[in-house]
């Protein structure tokens, strides 16, 4: 007779989500995905208006190594299934302070480009990818896997890593060791924004995050990130998952302090394993009884630091601008009092650092015949109740059109055809997320590793975690490595091996930028 097969169900369909299906499914578990929305993919979704298409939260596909594992691990192959470009130049960046400088993989014209800068940082260039391809290279095995107490942190071979991690220094800080002129460093420390932090702020660890992106490439997946979502979910159709949409989840169901599965707003889903995709301070608020957590409590909750937020525009516009880069990213000249005004004042700036994606120029699939897209990102501070986003939401506007004169994008407003705004108030409103902060809990040295919320999570039994809100953090290539480290984990208390064709990648880290340096 054979054995029934054991059950799991996951809050939400986000890239986390749907990668841990995967993995889940391939292993044999019957699975269950339930999602609020109307669709799948959660803040990595597509929204479609007038005949447009705009990635809702990433634009940058980067690190395409974990999905490609995760892919191959199901059966699947992740350049079949999602066609996708390399750019090159990856993106432009703009300082307020004078100059900019073209982002390429080409390591002879990226050496070129920081030259027209500043001619001695150019010189240590090099360096710094070796550095940090051997920060990645040591660091990697503990990306990939849990840590549940100090212990983990405490380990022989962690301990010796930290001359090179250096956990004392900031981003900026570490990056002095390579670049003197504060715009190059800039130019190699704003991808600590994917994690909703300062440069000044963020824990040297992050220099790996500029440093995936020369040696592993910035892509634009045809059609948006968006896509690789929607194909998640058809791959994971495929593999017998259930998913559920338009469906809210109200509650976690828990008898005598473990997880037995969901309370959904029309139904009572069993399990022996619930994952938890959401947002994981609104979740825990809304679906778990503050008495039931113990380590975790809305106090508790109340009292973490939070990511900044972003004020997002949006467009879809006659024509086209051709000669702005497809990823372009304005550094203002007052960069370090924008970032106090977001961090601590909680204020709006009245010239601010911005983001455009200008992505109709790489995929014309995004927008009608002779139209093209324009999205738009401000960071800006979470919701703290200090910003009135009814009264602020206009002159904001008006402030991201003009910005983005500063980039070429002139003459905007009569171009456009459709368009969204969302501001952190709509950040909580559509997407459940605590305090609108886009990039859930801050990654403070406090609140990383063992001290952020546990993949098998510490209050309540049979419950596990994945998404930016759990080890190892946000950005979608650690996402999907939380969704690898959460389904090992609850694989392994079910009692049951992993059933897949092979775990992690047998090839080496790539040697392509960088070759002869």
């Amino acid at each position: 007779m054979q054995k029934e097969a054991r059950r799991a169900v996951i809050v939400g369909a986000g890239p986390g989500g749907l990668a841990a299906a995967l993995l889940l499914a391939k292993s044999g578990v019957k699975v269950t995905v339930v999602e609020k929305r109307a669709q799948v993919g959660g803040r990595t979704s597509t929204m479609e208006q007038d005949g447009f298409k705009f990635d809702i939260g990433p634009t940058f596909f980067l690190y395409p190594r974990v999905l490609r594992e995760i892919f191959s691990a199901a059966g699947y192959d992740l350049d079949h299934e999602i066609p996708m470009t390399r750019l090159d130049p990856q993106y432009r960046l703009v300082f307020g302070s004078g100059g900019e400088l073209l982002a390429t993989p080409n390591i002879e014209r990226m050496v070129a480009s920081i030259a027209a800068i500043s001619p001695e940082d150019a010189l240590r260039f090099r360096q710094f990818i070796l550095r940090n391809r051997t920060k990645l290279e040591k660091f990697l095995p503990f990306l990939q896997s849990p840590f549940e107490s100090w212990r983990d942190l405490a380990k022989p071979e962690m301990m010796k890593l930290l001359p090179l991690l250096a956990p004392w220094r900031s981003l900026d800080d570490d990056l002095q060791i390579h670049f003197k002129d504060e715009r190059i460093r800039l130019g190699f420390s704003f991808q600590s924004k994917y994690l909703g932090m300062s440069p000044f702020r963020c824990p040297s660890l992050f220099s790996i995050l500029s440093f995936l992106e020369y040696e592993h490439g910035v892509y634009h997946p045809t059609g948006g990130c968006g896509t690789v979502t929607k194909t998640m979910a058809r791959l994971a159709r495929e593999l017998g998952v259930e998913i559920l949409l338009n469906e809210s989840v109200e509650r976690v169901l828990i008898e005598r302090g473990k997880a037995v599965g969901l309370e959904t707003s029309s139904q009572r889903l069993q399990a022996d394993a619930v994952i938890v995709n959401a947002d994981f301070a609104g979740a825990m608020r809304k679906m778990v009884p503050n008495h039931l957590r113990k380590k975790w409590t809305d106090e508790r909750l109340a009292k973490k630091k939070y990511s900044c937020s972003t004020f997002m525009m949006y467009m879809g516009i006659d024509g086209r601008y051709d000669d702005v880069s497809h990823h372009t990213i304005y550094l203002a000249e007052n960069y370090k009092d924008n970032l106090k005004d977001i961090e601590e004042r909680h204020r709006l700036s009245d010239n601010s650092s911005f983001y455009v994606q200008n992505a109709s120029i790489t995929d014309p699939t995004l927008a009608p015949p002779g139209q093209s897209t324009l999205y738009t990102l401000l960071p800006v501070t979470h919701d703290t109740g200090s910003v009135d986003w009814v009264k602020e939401t206009p002159r904001y506007r008006a402030l991201a059109l003009e910005q983005m004169e500063k980039i070429g994008i002139k003459d905007v407003e009569r171009r456009i055809r459709t368009e969204k705004i969302l501001t952190p108030t709509g950040w909580t409103q559509e997407f459940d997320l605590y305090k609108g902060a886009t990039f859930s809990m801050a990654h403070s040295l406090d609140q990383m590793l063992h001290r952020r919320p546990h993949n098998r999570f510490e209050d309540v039994d049979g419950m596990y975690l994945v998404g930016g809100g759990t080890h190892p953090g946000s950005g979608l290539p650690v996402i999907f490595e939380s969704a690898r480290i959460t389904s090992r984990l609850l694989l392994e208390d079910l009692k049951l091996e992993p059933q897949w064709e092979n775990g992690k990648a047998d090839q080496p880290i790539s040697r392509e930028l960088v070759g002869a340096a």
